[in-house]
């Protein structure tokens, strides 16, 4: 199991960095022009990715950035937002790394923010709503670059791209 949360780190690094240049490439105001998204433009969208990346890091691990907001704008400049998204997809991937058997395999309790209570579950689901919650959203962020800039300004972030590429989930 741990070979899987692995591959989804890296997966999770692989694919923010390609969205990051698709946008790095854009107008910026079209970048954070509100288009309907759950989080508005694509510069709160990914400001939401890193925030809730950061919420569930400090569940999983005690410590980092404490969140309050779903919708917090972290970052005003796309160029301190893409620091601290490297920042935090390295973080998840030494903090993945470091996880065992017994770790996956055990709970852990987190209060949630928008509806303040104290919830146990396992952690191995847990880790995989993370990686499925970015995967969510960097989808919508894809559909806004592309509506944006058209289809050929955003590469692919599909997952077996990234198997094929990394070699990782492919024996």
């Amino acid at each position: 199991m741990k070979k899987h949360f692995q591959m989804f780190a890296a997966y999770n690094r692989w694919a923010n960095e390609r969205l990051y240049g698709a946008a790095r490439a854009l107008p910026d105001a079209e970048y954070r022009r509100p288009r309907g998204a759950f989080f508005g433009s694509l510069h709160g969208t990914l400001n939401h990715l890193l925030v809730t990346d950061r919420i569930w890091m400090r569940r999983f691990t005690g410590s980092g950035p404490m969140q309050t907001r779903l919708d917090e704008i972290l970052f005003d400049g796309l160029d301190g937002l893409e620091g601290a998204r490297k920042a935090e997809d390295e973080r998840i991937f030494r903090y993945i790394d470091g996880l065992g058997d017994a770790d996956l395999a055990g709970t852990f309790t987190y209060r949630t923010v928008t509806n303040p209570r104290d919830i146990t579950q396992p952690l191995a689901p847990a880790l995989a709503h993370l990686f499925n919650h970015q995967t969510h959203h960097r989808g919508q962020a894809h559909g806004l670059v592309t509506a944006i800039a058209g289809n050929d300004a955003m590469p692919s972030l599909d997952l077996i791209a990234f198997q094929r590429i990394s070699g990782m989930g492919m024996s």
